[in-house]
């Protein structure tokens, strides 16, 4: 019977992506709460297609490509359109676009060079992607409700959560590739 169902968790990766757009344009346009409502609606996607593959043992191939892409679409553009409309710094957003970047060029070499292999987040990137999400839907209700508060210390956090996170992929994909080789 649950075979039936295994196509809920793409099918949440496919909101997510959908909903890109409208962040993205009411960012744009100013419009943070109907952004944030988005944003958490797309964010609670993220969650549940994660729990549903993995619990109700809903993973497809698909799923394992369409659910980071959907990830990285939403942060990235997210944080893109934000620091485009100068809500954010530029350092935040060059360090969040290259670590997604360099873990979706990490994971493609890791796929064309080892066989049937499929990279898996860890937890510091599960972490990190949370943390990403706070720090966006900080932004969003501070605009919404004029807080004027200071971002540094949430910068310093957030940069260094996020480096960390980097450094932790490049180990594993260094470490998986020396196995592969010395196989």
């Amino acid at each position: 019977m649950t075979k039936y169902f295994i196509f809920i968790p793409n099918l949440l990766s496919i909101i997510r992506i959908a909903l890109v757009y409208p962040i993205l344009n009411n960012i744009y346009l100013g419009n943070f709460e109907i952004s944030i409502a988005f944003f958490l609606v797309a964010s609670l996607t993220d969650a549940l297609d994660g729990f549903l593959a993995r619990k109700m043992e809903w993973q497809t191939e698909l799923g394992q490509i369409l659910d980071p892409v959907a990830d990285k679409l939403l942060l990235s553009g997210t944080v893109f359109i934000l620091w485009l409309n100068n809500f954010l710094p530029f350092y935040i957003f060059v360090i969040f676009i290259s670590r997604d970047v360099a873990i979706l060029v990490g994971a493609a070499v890791q796929m064309s060079l080892i066989e049937s292999y499929t990279p898996a987040p860890n937890l510091l990137g599960k972490m990190t992607t949370s943390l990403q999400i706070i720090y966006i839907s900080i932004i969003f209700l501070n605009e919404i409700f004029n807080f004027n508060i200071s971002f540094d210390f949430l910068n310093i956090i957030t940069i260094s959560i996020t480096l960390l996170s980097l450094i932790v992929y490049a180990i594993s994909w260094y470490r998986d590739l020396r196995e592969y080789h010395n196989e």
